[in-house]
């Protein structure tokens, strides 16, 4: 069977948290789907963080962003800004379905679904996915890579180090609750 590699824009808010930025970055790099994101979005994930963690710095976060964009291929969505006639709830959201529009991509990975309703998106035949609906979609379709990914995760964690089985349990406190389930029992096996 072959799979259809999504193409998603993943909104700041989901790369907000470390834990659940390297995973969804990762399934990237796994070649589970073809993850994008912009200028403005890595801004406002910088500026999230720089507000509520005072020990890193704008030079870390820049780190990070390089880090992100070179690992991911082609993941800097740019010529989306002439988009601007667009309906959400939230008008500074626009550049987020502009980005998916301009892109060609299917999903919208946030935390606020509530700011892309599916009437606004579905005439450009996009959604909007919690990350937990998200990761576990890619689990309903390919688990062990999943899986692999998740345990690939967890060896790279230094400091501290984490078993899978932890890592798991910050993703659940993130909210990936029905992912975690399945991946928990996956990786018992």
């Amino acid at each position: 069977m072959t799979l259809l590699v999504l193409t998603v824009v993943y909104d700041a808010c989901v790369l907000y948290p470390a834990p659940l930025r390297d995973l969804l970055v990762r399934l990237a790099l796994a070649g589970l789907v073809r993850a994008r994101w912009t200028d403005a979005i890595l801004d406002e994930m910088a500026r999230s963080i720089l507000r509520k963690r005072a020990d890193l710095s704008a030079e870390k976060l820049a780190r990070t962003r390089k880090l992100m964009c070179e690992a991911v291929p082609d993941c800097l969505v740019t010529g989306y800004k002439r988009l601007t006639s667009l309906h959400l709830p939230d008008p500074d959201d626009r550049h987020i379905l502009a980005a998916a529009i301009r892109t060609g991509a299917q999903l919208i990975v946030t935390s606020n679904l509530r700011h892309f309703p599916a009437r606004d998106l579905r005439k450009y035949a996009i959604r909007a996915e919690s990350p937990d609906a998200f990761v576990l979609r890619l689990t309903d379709e390919s688990l062990d890579d999943v899986a692999g990914v998740v345990r690939d995760q967890a060896a790279s964690l230094r400091t501290p180090p984490a078993s899978a089985f932890e890592l798991l349990a910050t993703l659940d406190a993130l909210g990936l609750k029905r992912s975690v389930a399945k991946l928990t029992a996956s990786l018992r096996r």
